[in-house]
């Protein structure tokens, strides 16, 4: 499969972004997708994660209650809405597929190349 995120860019404190990460995969609804970020000088780190179904998700303690996680199989994306923006959320994020639910990055089985999130005012 295939991954491509999209969606990031510059924005100021408290502002929102939508990432979407398309899969060219025809078995999309089949895996597990999460989202990871990685900051500058900064281990890689979960964000939030999905099941095929879209009926469970789970998120980091730092974005809980601001990120939202969500795809659409019919259009074999995976979407990560994020309000309420802090400098701290400023990173490369990447979606990833995986054939469970889990938080760990060594568990994914593909991923997109990352779409740059900076928040500064």
């Amino acid at each position: 499969a295939q991954l491509v995120e999209s969606g990031g860019g510059l924005v100021q404190p408290g502002d929102s972004l939508r990432l979407s990460c398309a899969a060219s995969t025809q078995t999309f609804s089949s895996y597990d997708m999460g989202w990871f970020r990685q900051a500058p000088d900064k281990e890689r780190e979960f964000v939030a994660v999905i099941n095929w179904s879209g009926g469970s998700t789970y998120y980091a303690d730092a974005v809980k209650g601001r990120f939202t996680i969500s795809r659409d199989n019919r259009r074999d994306t995976v979407y990560l809405q994020m309000d309420s923006l802090k400098p701290e959320d400023t990173a490369l994020y990447y979606c990833a597929a995986a054939t469970a639910l889990t938080t760990n990055a060594e568990d994914y089985d593909y991923w997109g190349q990352g779409t740059q999130v900076t928040v500064s005012s």
